[in-house]
C-alpha cells in the first residue's frame, strides 16, 4: 500500500448470501466492532435484495454500500436487471463489474466496458475484475491475458474519470479454492496492472488508481499480501461474511506504509 497517493479499501463482496433481515444483524455486530477513527476506506457489496437493509444500518458510519452488478442501460424491457439510477436513490456507492463469476456466466468485455461507462456515468465508484485462469498462467500468458482486460474494460473512459476507477485483481484459480497467490505472486501482477493504467491514463493517474487483490485474502494473509506496495486494499469474499474476520483485515490495511 502507498496511502500518500491513493486510498486504501477493503470491501465485502457477499455473493448469493445472507437475507435482509440477516444483514441488518450482522451490520449491527460489525458496527460493534469497528476500529475508532479513521482508517481505511470500508465496503460492503451485498445481493440487491438487501443494499436498503445494509444502507439503513450503516448510514451513521464510514462504511459505503455496493451492488454485486448493474445493467449499462439506464431503463427498459431488462426484467431481471438493475441499473445505476436505482442503486443511486437505493444509497449504493460502489458496484462491482466483471467479477469472474459474471464473466463465467457469459459477461463479456464489450459489456463491462458499458457497464464501467454507465457507473462513472451515475457517480458511482466501479470495481472492475480482472484475473486469469490457472491454464493461462500455466500457459505463461498472464500478463497479456491481464493487459487486455485492463484496456478492454477500460476502453474509451477520459482520463479525468480514470482516478474514480478501483481495480480488483482475482486469480481465478484464488478463488474459492482455498489457494492464495503468494504475495510476490499478486504484488507482480497487481505492479503490472498499474503499468497498464499508466500507459492508458499517465503516470499521475496510474499512481493514484487503487487496486486491489481478490483471490481469497481472508484474516490469515492479509496483512502480508496488504504490505506489498501495488496492493492497495482486498476484494473479500468469504471472510466478509463474518464480523470478526471482516475486521481482522480492516486492521490488517492499517499497518505502517513507506
Amino acid at each position: 500500500m502507498n496511502r500518500k497517493y491513493r486510498k486504501t479499501l477493503i470491501a465485502g463482496n457477499w455473493k448469493m448470501n445472507k437475507t435482509p433481515s440477516e444483514t441488518k444483524a450482522f451490520m449491527t455486530e460489525l458496527k460493534a466492532m469497528l476500529p475508532k477513527g479513521r482508517w481505511c476506506d470500508i465496503a460492503l457489496c451485498v445481493p440487491a435484495v438487501c443494499i436498503p437493509a445494509a444502507v439503513r444500518a450503516m448510514r451513521e458510519t464510514r462504511v459505503g454500500i455496493g451492488a454485486e452488478n448493474c445493467n449499462a442501460n439506464p431503463s427498459g424491457a431488462y426484467t431481471g436487471e438493475i441499473s445505476t439510477a436505482m442503486l443511486t436513490d437505493a444509497g449504493c456507492k460502489y458496484v462491482i463489474l466483471g467479477h469472474s463469476e459474471r464473466r463465467a456466466m457469459g459477461e463479456t468485455d464489450e459489456e463491462i466496458n458499458a457497464k464501467v461507462k454507465a457507473v462513472l456515468e451515475a457517480g458511482l465508484v466501479p470495481i472492475v475484475c480482472c484475473g486469469e485462469t490457472l491454464e493461462q498462467r500455466e500457459s505463461g500468458i498472464t500478463e497479456e491475458w491481464i493487459t487486455m482486460q485492463i484496456k478492454l474494460a477500460l476502453a474509451g473512459i477520459p482520463e479525468e474519470k480514470s482516478r474514480k476507477i478501483v481495480i480488483a485483481y482475482e486469480p481465478i484459480w484464488a478463488i474459492g479454492t482455498g489457494k492464495t497467490a503468494t504475495p510476490e505472486q499478486a504484488e507482480e501482477v497487481c505492479q503490472l496492472i498499474r503499468v497498464v493504467v499508466r500507459k492508458l491514463f499517465g503516470s499521475k493517474n496510474a499512481r493514484a488508481t487503487t487496486i486491489l487483490y481478490g483471490g481469497s485474502m481472508n484474516e490469515k494473509n492479509a496483512y502480508e499480501l496488504l504490505a506489498q506496495p501495488d496492493i492497495d486494499g482486498g476484494l473479500i469474499g468469504g471472510a466478509s461474511l463474518v464480523p470478526a474476520k471482516f475486521v481482522k483485515i480492516i486492521e490488517d490495511a492499517n499497518q505502517p506504509t513507506a
